[in-house]
């Protein structure tokens, strides 16, 4: 087993002031797998000096400088990537394979793209002809708060922390309390890369400790939130008493609209997208609208597809899904299959309990709904776990309604060969994106959504203009620079 009590802190490995020790427990087996320890107000408070001393020197260093060591860190993630991977799918389950091919790998994709978008940042610009002498230049925010998930603990750190230092900005990380060693390895690199003292730092805590201290704390500038959305909410009214400001990227619950022209694998995409993670995405195209003529059909592919899908432990090679992160989520899941059944949902794979042949273990089986009607609660509420409603519908114009009909907005995603139509519903879905006939977001668009899913811009260019302050400058003169 693991130890790690120690915080990152002004480019050093600290004792906690007054340690909490705090046991990280592995999804596959139910066994600790690592003890941390959890931060107070004291340890926040050095993090956020040690950020706020930085600060001058990090935003007066070139850009140019800035990239070059935030680069640095890709060559300490090549070096250690599988042991990245592997603590990944220790401490949140994701199956080894899953790990390196898809979690771990966030972190030089986002980077690369950061990076790039980077390069076209014009710090300082003049308004235009209409307006002699008047500059707008960008410029940090400040020092920041991070606070992260568990579900994509390194694509939710490398959205928050690379565009941070890159804009100019300190940052102190708070990593999910269910997940930290990936973000204590991200610390390392960020160490053996060469990032100043102080520019980037991390201290282990829960919401209610480290995640509200941040939030509170006056000499914080801005807080990057990724969570539930009733977390959201409860940072939101914190950090309002010292006007921060406050990035959120929340739950959802994605529509998935399949029309009978879609393409002869819709529902194998469909099915596999939902069940990708265990179901643990705030992103998941958890609610599959099928267009009446194929409704039948569809259901009978898609629950075939669920019960093939094999569970099992994280550290297993093979294609199969693995747990969920821990105990009181897959109560909350159990909770939410009997809720469907009670409400008079038709079970067509899957079901409560765990699966056959385990007996510890935080497994779920992949679960299907079919006849899912509109406000049932597994339509209404963000399950994160791997259980698929579906939904008949009869027009283009029932499926909109149903699919807007909802408190979240991240992503929605179409199945259909025309093409026209497809435009059409990328304009009138309510979301922050829209996913079409299987096709992911380009390289360097951003991440958000709308509504209760917050209202965060995470990705290229906008992910960096969130680090940023425009300012306006009367009189400057640009052939002095």
């Amino acid at each position: 087993m693991l130890t790690k009590r120690d915080f990152y802190i002004n480019g050093a490995w600290v004792a906690p002031a007054k340690p909490r020790d705090y046991q990280v427990i592995n999804p596959s087996n139910e066994e600790p797998c690592a003890v941390i320890s959890l931060g107070d107000q004291s340890d926040t408070d050095r993090a956020v000096a040690a950020a706020k001393a930085a600060l001058p020197a990090w935003r007066a260093t070139p850009p140019a400088e800035r990239a070059r060591l935030v680069a640095a860190i890709l060559d300490q993630y090549e070096a250690r990537k599988q042991e990245f991977a592997e603590v990944i799918a220790m401490e949140m389950g994701a199956p080894i394979d899953f790990a390196l091919e898809e979690q771990a790998p966030c972190l030089p994709w986002h980077t690369t793209n950061f990076l790039r978008a980077f390069e076209h940042i014009e710090w300082i610009r003049p308004l235009g002809d209409h307006a002699p002498g008047a500059a707008i230049a960008l410029e940090p925010i400040g020092v920041v708060g991070l606070i992260t998930p568990w579900n994509w603990p390194v694509n939710q750190i490398a959205l928050k922390a690379i565009p941070a230092m890159l804009a100019g900005c300190t940052c102190v990380l708070k990593p999910s309390e269910e997940a930290p060693l990936d973000a204590m390895m991200f610390a390392e690199f960020c160490h053996a890369a060469g990032i100043p003292a102080g520019v980037f730092n991390l201290v282990n805590g829960d919401g209610a400790g480290v995640g509200s201290q941040l939030s509170s704390h006056p000499d914080v500038e801005m807080i990057s939130f990724t969570g539930s959305t009733r977390a959201g909410r409860a940072i939101s009214k914190t950090a309002a008493e010292t006007l921060k400001r406050v990035t959120l990227e929340l739950g959802g619950k994605g529509a998935n609209l399949l029309f009978a022209d879609a393409r002869p694998d819709a529902v194998r995409w469909s099915v596999a997208r939902m069940m990708e993670n265990t179901g643990q995405s705030c992103n998941a195209p958890s609610r599959l609208l099928v267009e009446r003529p194929v409704y039948d059909r569809v259901v009978a592919e898609a629950a075939d597809l669920a019960n093939a899908i094999a569970v099992g432990p994280a550290d297993q090679a093979g294609p199969h899904i693995g747990p969920v992160v821990n105990k009181r989520q897959w109560d909350q899941i159990q909770a939410y299959i009997r809720k469907g059944i009670e409400e008079g949902a038709r079970l067509v794979a899957g079901g409560p309990d765990l699966p056959e042949g385990f007996n510890r273990g935080f497994y779920v089986k992949p679960t299907v709904f079919a006849d899912v009607k509109p406000g049932m609660t597994i339509e209404r509420e963000e399950i994160f776990g791997p259980v698929l409603a579906i939904i008949p519908f009869d027009s283009e114009e029932e499926a909109v309604a149903i699919a807007n009909d909802t408190p979240y907005g991240l992503t929605n995603y179409v199945q259909t060969e025309d093409q026209a139509r497809a435009n059409r519903l990328g304009r009138a879905l309510v979301s922050g994106m829209v996913e079409m006939n299987g096709k992911s977001r380009g390289a360097g668009v951003f991440f958000g959504g709308v509504k209760q899913s917050g209202r965060a811009r995470e990705g290229g260019i906008w992910g960096l203009e969130e680090f940023l302050e425009p300012k306006a400058i009367s009189g400057y003169d640009f052939s002095i620079g």
